[in-house]
């Protein structure tokens, strides 16, 4: 027994559980963002061994999250494997795993005509996962497997407590927690809280089950849970109608038919508003059609540039694109799977599935049925629509994250966060660290992942994360080598 473990056994004894002889890096969430940390952070030689790198994550293991963690074979990654990796600038890392493993042996539709492949999204989950295994085996990270209840500021850094009642030192916090949960419209959650088949989550594991094959179904949202709800309920036999409703009904789209490198410019100079953003893509594509290029090379330079760009865009500006621009950028910029967009064709061209423009007005439950008024885009009329479920895709409720856990809360109400100013997640400085109420940024409190994007105007996809998440990774540790220096310390 090392004299660790026996100063952790005499705290546990007398009913004070404390972890952290050493102080420690705190990654508190174990998706996609906190593991890519972890994992950049266990391959710096002054990092591992040196400071106690520790991932909450109450799944069983690292790396799969919300988005991974699914054993729904209609849920596949909406990125070409070939573009999916934990290392940046080894893009092909996670194509190199599959090929290594023959991890898609027993999945026919996973590579498609043109050579790409796209796994099932549970696949990247074990990758993410595979590639933790020996830096969790190693002891370079560790793994708690428990819920964060408090993240509070003590004399020389943080202490954290875990759901199971044990306390955590560390010198710094990383936070990388999941999506907020959707906000369902007023109408539907005040109408049809315990009614069977009302799926205000649909991320949630089997909330899809209650679902029967000859139901008919409302969907609220049009985004990429949308459509992955259409592919589930397709690969489950389900054959009823479907109505999916969003306020614009705009469906996501595909991919281009061909490779395609970035096309445009939107960087000399940058745009300094939204209106003059939207007439630069609109000319941009112009130009790439005359080139015999589809829309997708000008968004995809846009996406490859908007980290650089969105910063110095006015706050005013920024708001503007989120609130009128966003729900098209959306639908264009994040693509669904060849196999989902396959499922979504054949529901429209069989009549089972309709997409509208409109928004809910009033749900009411009869019976074993659900009645809902619709108000229709464009019509001062509204009707009236029986469904026997109704699913919530409306996407997660950015603007709420700070509600969404207590410890956030708590954390936001002792001045340490505030929301950024667009709504889209927590504030932090271009080095993603933690802006506190009075806007100043905080050395030991980073933000990994979406959550930052309402900085770096980019940060859904995983190519962008993953970049994200190596950039965390380096300012975490400089920052802890800056501690020890300043303490005298350089050695654990």
């Amino acid at each position: 027994m090392t004299i660790t473990d026996v100063r952790l056994s005499a705290a546990v004894q007398a009913g004070h559980p404390r972890v952290g002889a050493r102080k420690s890096i705190a990654i508190i969430g174990g998706g996609f963002s906190g593991a890519a940390v972890a994992y950049h952070l266990a391959g710096n030689a002054d990092i591992a061994f040196q400071t106690d790198i520790v991932v909450f994550e109450p799944r069983v293991e690292i790396g799969r999250g919300l988005a991974y963690d699914t054993a729904d074979p209609a849920h596949r990654i909406n990125v070409p494997a070939a573009r999916m990796s934990l290392r940046p600038d080894e893009p092909e890392h996670f194509a190199a795993w599959l090929e290594r493993t023959n991890a898609t042996a027993e999945d026919s539709q996973a590579r498609r005509p043109d050579g790409a492949l796209y796994p099932r999204r549970g696949i990247f989950g074990a990758y993410v996962a595979d590639s933790l295994k020996p830096h969790i085996e190693s002891g370079a990270v560790r793994h708690v497997r428990s819920a964060v209840t408090v993240v509070r500021s003590v004399a020389g850094g943080w202490e954290i407590e875990d759901d199971t009642g044990t306390r955590h030192d560390a010198a710094l916090v990383v936070i990388a927690t999941t999506h907020p949960p959707p906000a369902p419209p007023r109408a539907l959650a005040e109408a049809l809280g315990n009614h069977p088949r009302f799926v205000p989550d649909p991320t949630r594991p089997r909330s899809l089950a209650a679902i029967r094959p000859d139901d008919d179904v409302l969907v609220v949202g049009n985004g990429l849970t949308s459509a992955d709800v259409v592919a589930s309920l397709t690969v489950t036999g389900h054959h009823g109608r479907i109505l999916s409703v969003s306020r614009r009904g705009l469906r996501s789209r595909g991919h281009a038919p061909f490779p395609l490198e970035p096309f445009g410019d939107f960087l000399t100079p940058p745009p300094t508003s939204a209106r003059e953003l939207v007439k630069r893509v609109r000319n941009a594509i112009r130009t790439a059609e005359a080139f015999g290029l589809t829309w997708h090379a000008v968004i995809d330079q846009v996406r490859t540039q908007a980290a650089t760009f969105w910063p110095y865009l006015p706050i005013t500006e920024r708001r503007r694109i989120v609130r009128h621009l966003r729900v098209f950028w959306d639908v264009h910029r994040f693509r669904i799977a060849p196999q989902v967009e396959q499922a979504l064709d054949t529901a429209i061209e069989t009549g089972r599935l309709d997409i509208v423009a409109g928004s809910v007005r009033q749900a009411l439950i009869e019976g074993d049925r659900i009645r809902v008024t619709l108000k229709l885009k464009g019509s001062a009329s509204t009707i009236e629509r029986l469904f026997d479920a109704v699913v919530v895709t409306t996407g997660p409720a950015h603007g709420g994250i700070l509600d969404s856990q207590g410890w956030l809360r708590d954390l936001r109400d002792a001045g340490h966060l505030r929301l950024d100013p667009t709504g889209l997640g927590i504030d932090c400085d271009a080095e993603s660290r933690a802006l506190d109420t009075d806007g100043k940024p905080d050395d030991s409190l980073l933000i990994s992942g979406p959550l930052a994007r309402g900085r770096f105007g980019e940060l859904m996809g995983l190519p962008q994360v993953s970049e994200h998440a190596r950039l965390v990774a380096a300012r975490v540790a400089d920052a802890r080598i800056a501690q020890r220096h300043a303490t005298g310390i350089t050695a654990p």
